[in-house]
């Protein structure tokens, strides 16, 4: 079974998404982002969650990470479509980026399974953050519907929920980012201690603080997700009727 974590713009699928349950389930790592609804698209058996709840109320450092991916693991999910949205350096806006690798940026917030608490120490590898087998999938769909697709990048996770001044954007360009968001992290390694194929639709809503000659404008970043999104859930749709699992 795959999963769908909407991010940002994304609070759920498309009306093709048939239903059949949904529910909040409990977790050893507290509450849930929001039901997790369960049903049928494409023929395919899907899980969705809001990252952010539905009604976007919980922000990206507040997000109880542990508990959603354990509650999709739980009831059998063995791979995950992240959608993130997220700023650029080197993609422009409305761009689809497809990231191959994370910088971590963020700090306070809960990065494992592994707790000393109950008594687990555990290390995974993580040299390649996303699933290649899962990437290749999806920018074949890209492919296969005529969406462009920017194939790699560099996902910097930055704790949020304000943006990144100008001398902050400029050291983690010269770090190798080309993307930089809020929420890749850990999402992205809690799934991998959990052994479940991951990987990211990261759409590019504005472009960094600096980049440009101008000050970011929510509005136009409103403006800009709402259209990419459209866009996002085509690629889901034509990702997962092309799934074979």
């Amino acid at each position: 079974m795959q999963a769908v974590i909407g991010g940002s713009g994304l609070y759920a699928l498309n009306p093709e998404f048939r239903i059949d349950r949904s529910h909040m389930r409990d977790t050893p790592y507290g509450e849930i982002s929001a039901e997790l609804k369960i049903g049928e698209l494409n023929g395919q058996r899907i899980v969705f969650l809001a990252r952010h709840g539905e009604s976007h109320q919980i922000p990206p450092h507040r997000i109880n990470y542990r508990a959603n991916l354990w509650a999709l693991q739980h009831l059998g999910v063995e791979s995950i479509i992240a959608v993130n949205a997220v700023g650029g350096i080197d993609a422009p806006p409305k761009s689809l980026v497809i990231p191959d690798q994370i910088i971590d940026y963020s700090s306070n917030r809960e990065q494992s399974f592994f707790d000393a608490d109950k008594g687990e120490a555990g290390h995974v590898d993580f040299t390649y953050p996303y699933s290649e087998t899962l990437r290749k999938r999806i920018i074949a769909a890209g492919q296969s519907s005529d969406i462009e697709l920017t194939q790699s990048g560099t996902y910097g996770c930055t704790n949020g929920p304000r943006f990144e001044t100008r001398a902050e954007i400029q050291k983690m360009q010269r770090d190798g980012c080309s993307i930089i968001g809020m929420t890749g992290m850990p999402e992205a390694c809690l799934a991998r201690e959990l052994d479940m194929d991951y990987a990211s639709i990261a759409l590019v809503v504005n472009w960094c603080a600096g980049i440009k000659d101008s000050i970011l404008d929510m509005e136009q970043i409103t403006k800009t997700l709402d259209q990419g999104m459209k866009t996002v859930l085509r690629l889901i749709n034509t990702l997962l009727a092309q799934n074979d699992r």
